[in-house]
This record gives C-alpha cells, structure tokens and sequence, in this order.
C-alpha cells in the first residue's frame, strides 16, 4: 500500500449476514486508528469502535483495517472522520443500525471523544 493512497468506500468488503432475520450487535475495536491534524500537521491517535446491527451484510475485517490504514497520513480533523467513517460504513454495508465512536488520545491535558449514530429507518436532514 502506497503511504498516499486515500481512504475509499470501495476498499470496504462485505460477506452475507450468516443470521438474517435476527438482530444481533457486532462491536468491532481498533485501537491503533492514526491520521494527522490539519492545523498543526501533528499525528493524532486513537481508538475506534464500530457498533453495529448488521442487515444483509456484515464487514470483512481485513478490508476495514487495511482502508483504516489508509488515513494514516490525511490531514483531517476529529469530528470530520469520525462523521466519514460512520458514512463509508453505512453505504458499504447498509447496517439497520451503526455507532461509530472515537476516543483520541489527550493532546495539551484535553481529550476528546466523537460519536455519531446512523438508523436505517431515519430520514436524511
């Protein structure tokens, strides 16, 4: 993998719900998730967690590890991956529901925690 390549919805793969039909939740943890501030240039550190009920598909964890790793070099802010994972995860795998929380490690006695929360039967704003 190229350092430059960018995130992208297509890296996401996705496999059958092995149990359509029963609603279970799937919580997946990755705690090495890295991108750089857009302001200071700065590497920001932190944990992801990805909560969801899968629909018809569920996601390939390798895919989501290696399209994690991919913003590993992109300035962007918080608040605003946070939001971009939630959205790829969504259209890659249409969940009937999802939360995507990000805890990053304190920077100047500060830290920070984002979530966002997708339901499949809610209307865009």
């Amino acid at each position: 993998m190229e350092l430059t390549e960018t995130p992208a919805i297509e890296q996401l793969e996705t496999f059958p719900n092995p149990r359509p039909g029963r609603e279970f939740a799937i919580e997946i943890v990755c705690p090495e998730f890295t991108s750089v501030c857009p302001k200071t240039g700065q590497p920001d550190f932190g944990t992801i967690t990805f909560t969801y009920t899968p629909g018809e598909t569920c996601v390939e964890l390798k895919s989501l590890k290696l399209y994690l790793q991919r913003f590993r070099n992109q300035g962007i802010f918080y608040e605003q991956v946070t939001n971009r994972l939630l959205d790829d995860f969504v259209a890659a795998c249409k969940p009937v529901r999802c939360k995507v929380v990000s805890v990053w490690t304190p920077r100047g006695g500060i830290s920070t925690t984002v979530t966002c929360v997708h339901e499949a039967n809610e209307q865009p704003v």
